[in-house]
């Protein structure tokens, strides 16, 4: 005879975000690929508080991201590596050198003609804390926004005394621009100047502000043909107006693993470059294009999207193995 009796029902508790929180990862060491990722998703979407610190350098590091092909993802991977960074917990300040502002609409600043901008601080000597701006959507990233002003700018500095070097003074005058014993926790810890897509002298200024130069390359073949160009001009720089200045990080953007030409070409830069390509390639991805439309990155538009995590583990990396010896 089948017993009517109710079994005595086991307890249920209900786990609130605070208890998954503090029980850290969901998934163990010997969870599925599929499971990790579902994992690495979760935890990108739950925001930046989520994820913990790297260490800060001891020193402001100054990035130039140029490259004279355009099209190569260069001010795309400025800002959302910036914008990884300061999830990661640093303190960064995106200097918008394009006319174009591209940099500037995605971090969502203001940049129509007439805000304070690069022009001011390049023509007019105004100091760069006076003409930033902060990024309303992460913290610690502060942008220097540019204006269709910036336009005119190269015309306006061909008279000028030492046109080469007023980004570098400028950036060394800012306050928060030092090491950690002269400006303490306050300290930029790093700077990243977008260029423009051809040599000129707001490049060049770029250049000679900067002590390390990262190159965005798309995995095509052209790319490489614009590289040999690039590093030519480098070169000319070290040798007449900064000595400091190397090539810190390549970073090949735009990957298609659906290809033997993108590996192929990701093969020959890290053949020739070594250490100093990032281990994380930038994959093809739509929502890293969308971002931008919305007034975004992709680190806030889709943080669990291929590209956002892709860019984060990128930072990651360009923070942890710091200036190449």
């Amino acid at each position: 005879m089948v017993s009517r009796e109710t079994p005595t029902a086991r307890p249920f508790t209900v786990r609130t975000a605070a208890d998954l929180a503090d029980a850290g990862p969901v998934f163990d060491d010997h969870a599925t690929p599929l499971a990790r990722a579902a994992e690495h998703t979760v935890m990108a979407r739950t925001g930046a508080r989520m994820r913990p610190a790297l260490p800060r350098p001891d020193a402001t590091r100054v990035l130039v991201v140029a490259n004279q092909k355009g099209g190569v993802g260069k001010t795309t991977s400025t800002v959302n590596v910036a914008a990884a960074l300061a999830q990661l917990g640093q303190r960064v300040l995106v200097i918008d050198l394009d006319p174009q502002g591209n940099a500037s609409t995605a971090l969502s600043v203001e940049h129509r003609r007439g805000v304070p901008s690069t022009y001011d601080a390049l023509v007019e000597g105004v100091p760069l804390d006076e003409v930033m701006a902060v990024c309303p959507d992460i913290d610690n990233l502060f942008v220097v926004p540019a204006t269709i002003d910036l336009a005119g700018a190269e015309i306006e500095l061909v008279s000028v005394v030492a046109r080469e070097n007023r980004l570098h003074r400028a950036i060394q005058a800012h306050p928060r621009v030092g090491t950690a014993d002269e400006v303490g926790e306050e300290r930029f810890d790093f700077v990243f100047i977008d260029c423009p897509p051809s040599l000129g002298l707001l490049t060049l200024n770029a250049l000679v502000a900067g002590a390390e130069m990262m190159i965005p390359i798309q995995a095509e073949y052209y790319a490489l043909e614009g590289l040999g160009q690039l590093l030519e001009t480098v070169e000319m720089v070290k040798a007449h107006l900064n000595p400091r200045l190397q090539v810190s990080t390549i970073l090949v953007t735009m990957y298609d693993a659906r290809t033997r030409l993108a590996a192929g070409v990701a093969d020959e830069v890290r053949e020739h470059f070594g250490e100093r390509v990032v281990k994380t390639t930038i994959p093809r991805s739509v929502r890293v294009s969308e971002a931008p439309s919305y007034g975004q990155t992709v680190m806030t538009y889709d943080p669990g999207s291929p590209g956002a995590l892709s860019y984060l583990e990128a930072a990651r990396e360009i923070a942890i193995k710091g200036v190449p010896a």
